[in-house]
């Protein structure tokens, strides 16, 4: 059991970073418009993503520190300051599409508008980061998330054309309806919403939380390989179940009804209340994944004392960070301004900042004096490298595309 519960970590991250708000919209907005023709972004997702976190947790078991507070002392406060506000923009606006993410799924639920569920949300989440533990936060909301499975289960049920499905991931081509431009924009959201930044500085410090060491990279490996995978798995079956039930309906999604759409049609209302479970499993475990990573960005930035770990009293500043955020955040939302949208553009604006976020762990987990024998080797450098390239190219594409496409439309 223990063994089970050590990868509740990678579990975590990967529902709340893999299959968040964010992911739902995307990956079904996707399936709907251009069916599994960008599943191969998924794949190079997840890799991107287990080989940045496996190397953010290595650092923070073998060094007994963060990620972020690393990167302020080698690469000095200028360089990452550019990295700090880069990451904190983004990680509240995702933080903001999280809780109004709750919001819907729980207005799916109940058919009270997201108005009256935004404040809940909100105080909800600042109410676990503040008293629950992070070993319960973690295997409790990593748990429920796995009810997202019935998207996979439905791709079953829904007893497809196999042979077309494989069409499209084997031979991706764009649709004649829609544009190259709009196509390569999405393959982007996709790869920002796989590869979000606070995911591998919430996957590191949730290292330091559990209080990893040596020992742990066995655990770390772990959390990886399965965590974000099965994450992929989720996104890939949110895409596949739109694709078989949206597109030869030529239904849009633009709402998270219409998201949840498959599900009903293949396991009708029981599958429903079981997708509602993870979907609000899933959104409120990527807001307090969002709550955290806002203080920890900041905390470790300034070098103040952070974490769950401590008691809220010896963190006042930490916790005071995460608080003024999920209140800005619930603010934002109470403009009138759609969730949806935010969650949309906060994937594309996740894009930009991977250089950002990325090259500097790379550069950590390869200095001798903090990782001692435990640096990179050749093979995951060369990745590593090979990805960088990667990120630059989204980053630098990212907005033109949304200009040319009006932000896929």
């Amino acid at each position: 059991m223990k063994k089970v519960l050590a990868v509740g970590l990678g579990i975590l991250t990967a529902i709340g970073g893999f299959v968040d708000i964010g992911d739902l919209v995307t990956n079904a907005v996707v399936g709907s418009r251009f069916g599994l023709a960008l599943a191969w972004v998924v794949v190079v997702g997840v890799v991107g993503i287990c080989l940045y976190a496996n190397m953010a947790g290595r650092v923070a078991a073998v060094s007994g520190r963060a990620t972020f507070e690393i990167i302020r002392e080698r690469l000095g406060p200028r360089t990452a300051a550019a990295n700090l506000v880069a990451s904190f923009f983004i990680t509240l606006m995702t933080l903001t599409a999280e809780i109004g993410g709750v919001a819907l799924a729980l207005q799916l639920a109940t058919d009270v508008g997201p108005m009256m569920w935004f404040p809940v949300a909100a105080f909800a989440v600042w109410v676990v980061v503040w008293r629950v533990k992070f070993s319960i936060m973690e295997n409790v909301a990593g748990i429920l998330g796995l009810f997202l499975i019935v998207f996979v289960v439905s791709v079953f049920l829904l007893q497809p054309d196999w042979g077309q499905l494989i069409d499209q991931v084997a031979s991706p081509a764009v649709p004649e309806e829609e544009s190259a431009a709009t196509y390569w924009y999405f393959a982007i959201a996709l790869f920002g919403a796989a590869m979000t930044p606070y995911e591998v500085f919430f996957f590191s410090s949730g290292a330091v939380e559990g209080h990893w060491t040596t020992r742990d990279l066995t655990t770390a490996r772990l959390n990886v390989l399965v965590g974000f995978p099965l994450g992929g798995l989720l996104s890939l079956g949110i895409a596949a179940s739109a694709a078989i039930v949206l597109l030869p309906q030529q239904i849009e999604v633009a709402s998270l009804s219409q998201t949840v759409m498959p599900v009903v049609a293949a396991g009708g209302k029981l599958a429903l209340a079981f997708v509602l479970v993870g979907i609000v499993a899933a959104t409120f475990g990527a807001a307090l994944e969002t709550a955290l990573s806002s203080g920890y960005i900041i905390a470790q930035f300034l070098g103040w004392p952070w974490g769950k770990f401590r008691r809220p009293a010896e963190a006042a500043r930490f916790h005071v960070v995460i608080f003024v955020a999920i209140v800005a955040g619930t603010a934002v939302l109470f403009t009138g301004i759609d969730p949806i949208m935010v969650t949309e553009y906060s994937v594309v604006f996740s894009a930009i900042a991977l250089p950002l976020t990325y090259l500097p762990i790379l550069i950590v987990a390869n200095d001798s004096q903090y990782m001692g024998e435990r640096v990179n080797g050749k093979v995951t450098n060369m990745f590593a490298s090979v990805y960088l390239v990667i990120i630059l190219v989204a980053a630098l594409a990212a907005i033109p595309l949304m200009i040319v496409t009006g932000a896929g439309q």
